[in-house]
């Protein structure tokens, strides 16, 4: 598989405690496959975009061929498919590679909506 950098791999194993556990960031989930053109296209995009939101959003990858739980249940077709989870629930789905702007501006828009209310604490 083409490994992303900064990017974790995850599994049908580890989903659930990686990704729909996670409730301190949203979590950017790519499901991607070693002979998916696209996906190769897109992983310097996405090593980009975890550097870039490194303390926001957590980026992770899975292998769709290796892990077809997660693939069911969430519906995949095609890859490369990205979908963004906060609190466990899917919030946005992506499909097909995209450049590095294209990719910041939809995750910016779920980060948005996610940052904290007013006269909420920040550390």
């Amino acid at each position: 598989m083409v490994h992303a950098t900064g990017v974790a791999e995850v599994t049908d194993a580890d989903f659930e405690a990686e990704v729909l556990a996670e409730r301190e960031l949203p979590v950017l989930v790519e499901f991607t496959a070693p002979w998916c053109g696209p996906c190769r296209q897109l992983a310097p995009v996405l090593s980009a975009v975890a550097a870039e939101t490194a303390g926001r959003l957590k980026t992770v990858s899975i292998d769709a061929d290796a892990n077809p739980a997660a693939v069911t249940r969430y519906g995949v077709l095609s890859l490369p498919t990205l979908f963004v989870f906060r609190e466990g629930e899917p919030v946005a789905q992506m499909v097909g590679a995209r450049p590095k702007r294209r990719l910041l501006q939809e995750v910016e828009g779920v980060l948005e909506r996610a940052a904290p209310g007013p006269g909420t604490a920040t550390a």
